[in-house]
């Protein structure tokens, strides 16, 4: 990985945004996409020459105020802005805590209560770190469904499961992205990205655009081998006693179609899980 990350980012930033973008005409032959240097300098209020050297990694220590202006000139929102300040090394903070493997049993007891909507703790990587009966049922179609980022890369069902491929991917690696400014040494979020870059053009592709996103709150349509189309919103919660998780939930508009399918869902998922015990005991 490159140890220019600030540079690229705002390089990434900068090729992702057009004249008209930011309300400035365009002229002459543009060379490469997005905004030229000098424009985003000139959008800033900062010299060009330190805006060249901040892209180029010759200027690393830019004041919180350069960051502001920037991060406005870029159109940056508010997650992206966290993160360019988190990589120019202006937002104080301790070293992020080693990250927690184990979901604790009080979590995991609540997930069990929500009998009806799929619920389930990730952490910065996108880990599936605990999942409830119906969560199990929702991810069935992966072999493991054990990362969220894999699964929509690597496994064969998620192009057919994830409706809006494409969208999910983003999302994916925006929130990958962000995770690198959270805990920017944890060894395995190096080792995912590796895998992911190497063994997938598009997540290479995207990764490339440096586009930053937590998880927050977001619809998402999925196709189930088992009951068709389902349309779910997600709510997303910090786990505040083991930093680096966090608790999704997924519900269905109530008497919505999806929710009828979400019911069958888990209905199908408790007569397997019936027959099952039934056979072994």
């Amino acid at each position: 990985m490159s140890d220019n990350n600030l540079g690229d980012f705002l390089r990434a930033r900068r090729s992702a945004l057009r004249p008209e973008d930011v309300g400035m005409m365009s002229y002459g032959t543009r060379r490469v996409a997005g905004l030229r240097r000098e424009e985003v300098a000139v959008l800033a209020g900062v010299n060009v020459d330190y805006y060249t050297r901040l892209e180029q990694g010759r200027e690393r220590h830019p004041s919180s105020q350069v960051l502001d202006a920037l991060g406005h000139a870029l159109r940056l929102d508010g997650d992206a802005r966290a993160h360019l300040h988190r990589l120019a090394g202006i937002i104080p903070h301790d070293p992020p805590p080693r990250q927690r493997a184990v979901v604790s049993p009080a979590l995991r007891q609540l997930m069990d209560g929500y009998t009806n909507t799929p619920a389930f703790v990730v952490n910065h990587t996108l880990d599936l770190l605990a999942t409830n009966s119906l969560a199990d049922a929702l991810y069935a179609p992966f072999t493991p469904a054990d990362n969220l980022a894999r699964m929509t890369f690597l496994d064969p069902a998620g192009r057919d499961f994830y409706a809006r491929w494409e969208r999910n991917a983003q999302a994916v690696v925006a929130n990958l992205r962000q995770a690198t400014g959270l805990d920017p040494d944890n060894p395995r979020l190096h080792a995912l990205i590796g895998t992911l870059t190497g063994c997938s053009e598009d997540f290479s592709a995207l990764w490339q655009a440096h586009t930053v996103r937590g998880k927050t709150t977001d619809a998402k349509q999925f196709n189930h081998p088992d009951v068709g189309p389902l349309t779910l919103t997600y709510q997303a919660f910090d786990v505040r006693d083991s930093p680096g998780q966090q608790l999704v939930i997924y519900h269905a508009e109530p008497g919505s179609p999806s929710a009828q399918a979400l019911s069958l869902l888990g209905s199908l998922d408790a007569t397997r899980r019936g027959t099952a015990k039934d056979l072994h005991p």
